[in-house]
């Protein structure tokens, strides 16, 4: 077991830094806890680790447990956003600047394991939410190790790339997972390597779509999260453009309309998406949605 305690310039949010980490509430990779405290285990470069964060003045008291606690300690900061560089960064919507001003605690952090971002980024692939959350449960509860420490009950450490490559096709079906996110993510499984070798994500956007079954949104998704990209912007997404637009203009617009809408903000265009999903305006629900299918066989 290790300690630390880090007291950052400006308090950070625990829940906002981690909240988009979280691939739903039963992620088995990331509980909230009392007192506003979240359990995280991740496979480090040094082995799975287990992480127990809660807010202390302004910044974070954390625990670590497993071999790769030294690594989750050392890499706290960046992970609750110690490099988020809002320097640039001018809401010039009122819209924007309301939201700006009701979430100050806002970071953009990094977890530096950019595998560990895209197998979850992939099984989110034109479905909706709630069908990739429950494949993402199911095959962390079937392939992933026990979380090392005191973790809560059901908590699953990431499994290493060889064990996405032998996972067969028939619990990729019973996952909920069609054949083609499951050769994305077992093609990806073999490039793990460089994936967590690449420095900027300027490298990593080009690595990422020179995969089979990886575009643009895939990669943004994944370097929001693994290099704490705050421009990175989820072209292609199913409810972005209309956030975006029915914010910033008051109607619905597309990719094409929702960049010219976030032209002024570049550096921060993730940023912008981030805050108007806590405090923008969303347009009225009506129109279709995406079904919520089911590949499994009973």
């Amino acid at each position: 077991m290790r300690e630390r305690e880090w007291c950052p310039p400006r308090p950070v949010d625990l829940a906002l830094a981690l909240d988009p980490h979280r691939r739903g509430t039963g992620d088995p990779t990331l509980r909230p806890a009392p007192g506003g405290a979240f359990w995280r285990t991740s496979r480090t470069p040094d082995g799975p680790g287990t992480l127990r964060v809660a807010p202390l003045n302004g910044g974070a008291a954390a625990t670590a447990w497993g071999p790769g606690a030294e690594w989750m300690l050392e890499t706290l900061p960046e992970l609750l956003g110690a490099g988020d560089d809002v320097s640039g960064f001018v809401p010039g919507h009122e819209v924007l600047r309301n939201a700006a001003r009701r979430y100050p605690g806002l970071r953009i952090g990094r977890t530096s394991r950019v595998f560990e971002a895209l197998v979850p980024a992939v099984l989110e692939q034109k479905v909706v939410s709630t069908e990739a959350w429950r494949a993402w449960r199911w095959l962390l509860g079937r392939y992933g190790e026990p979380a090392p420490g005191p973790a809560p009950e059901g908590m699953r450490v990431f499994p290493e790339p060889g064990v996405w490559r032998s996972i067969p096709s028939w619990d990729w079906h019973r996952a909920g997972a069609e054949a083609v996110r499951a050769r994305t993510i077992a093609n990806a499984a073999l490039h793990a390597g460089k994936l967590e070798a690449i420095g900027g994500s300027a490298d990593a956007d080009r690595l990422l779509r020179a995969l089979p079954g990886i575009g643009v949104w895939t990669s943004a998704e994944v370097r929001q999260r693994s290099h704490g990209d705050a421009d990175a912007v989820s072209v292609g997404d199913f409810h972005l453009p209309s956030l975006v637009g029915w914010s910033l203009s008051g109607e619905r617009v597309d990719d094409a309309r929702m960049l010219r809408l976030l032209a002024p903000y570049r550096g921060h265009r993730h940023r912008v998406s981030r805050l108007l999903g806590l405090g923008g305006v969303r347009p009225p629900a009506r129109g279709p949605r995406m079904p919520v299918r089911d590949y499994r066989s009973f």
